[in-house]
């Protein structure tokens, strides 16, 4: 269950930037995992399929590396606040989190449906404070939710006129900086399950790898739309499993 669901997920994550967020609720809800154990191995896992899609998209000319050097930048510190935070606050608030983050997710993936994927070869980068911003956001959030940054980072890059193309693979490169700085975190103030980050570690590459080289061939909107329900159904089903704990 674990490999499926770390390759479902790096397929995703690999080929339109969203996928990440659905790990940490199925290894709690479907597996049985803590989320304080799933976050932190999920985290780890993430420094291995997270360079693997990067290279891929980096071979295919899909980065702009001066953009990463700055979303990168701002992410690396605020990704151990998140390690820290996800240390001392409590879990059930965590899973409240991650459930709004993940329904809210869906929510603006389908918004995105109309986009037309603009994957040209130069563009007019935001400023650097702005991309610093971004950065520092997409590292926290994507730190205290396990979520490994293309799901935090991807909609935000739409949102300020960035390519799809380019804010996917953006996103990949995100990852690292985010995984490395979280995983610090947590063996710092917290645990990683080596077993369980490894499995993943393992099935998100091979994911990741496959969903690289989808993301340059076949058109995603029918991908996105698929995994916009999942993200609106997981996020449902999160929230109204924090509430019915909070009443019974």
């Amino acid at each position: 269950m674990i490999l499926a669901l770390g390759l479902t997920s790096g397929l995703l994550i690999g080929c339109v930037g969203i996928g990440g967020v659905i790990l940490v609720p199925a290894l709690v809800y479907f597996v049985g995992v803590p989320i304080r154990v799933g976050i932190p191995a999920a985290m780890a896992a993430y420094l291995l399929s997270g360079a693997v899609a990067t290279t891929i998209f980096a071979r295919r000319k899909s980065i702009h590396w001066g953009m990463a050097v700055w979303i990168c930048a701002g992410a690396t510190p605020t990704a151990f606040a998140g390690a820290w935070a996800v240390s001392v606050v409590n879990p059930r608030l965590l899973e409240a989190a991650l459930g709004l983050l993940t329904f809210l997710s869906g929510l603006n993936s389908l918004k995105m449906l109309r986009i037309e994927d603009l994957a040209v070869p130069t563009i007019r980068p935001p400023h650097h404070r702005t991309l610093l911003a971004v950065g520092a956001v997409t590292g926290f959030l994507s730190s205290v939710s396990g979520t490994g940054g293309p799901l935090v980072l991807v909609p935000i890059l739409i949102s300020i006129a960035v390519p799809v193309l380019t804010a996917v693979g953006l996103s990949q490169v995100i990852q690292l900086p985010v995984a490395l700085a979280a995983t610090i975190g947590n063996i710092l103030y917290g645990h990683i399950d080596l077993t369980l980050a490894g499995l993943l570690a393992l099935s998100l590459t091979v994911g990741s790898w496959y969903g690289a080289k989808l993301a340059h061939i076949v058109p995603r909107t029918t991908l996105r739309r698929i995994v916009s329900v999942v993200l609106l159904v997981v996020g449902i089903f999160i929230l109204g499993n924090v509430t019915w704990r909070l009443f019974y």
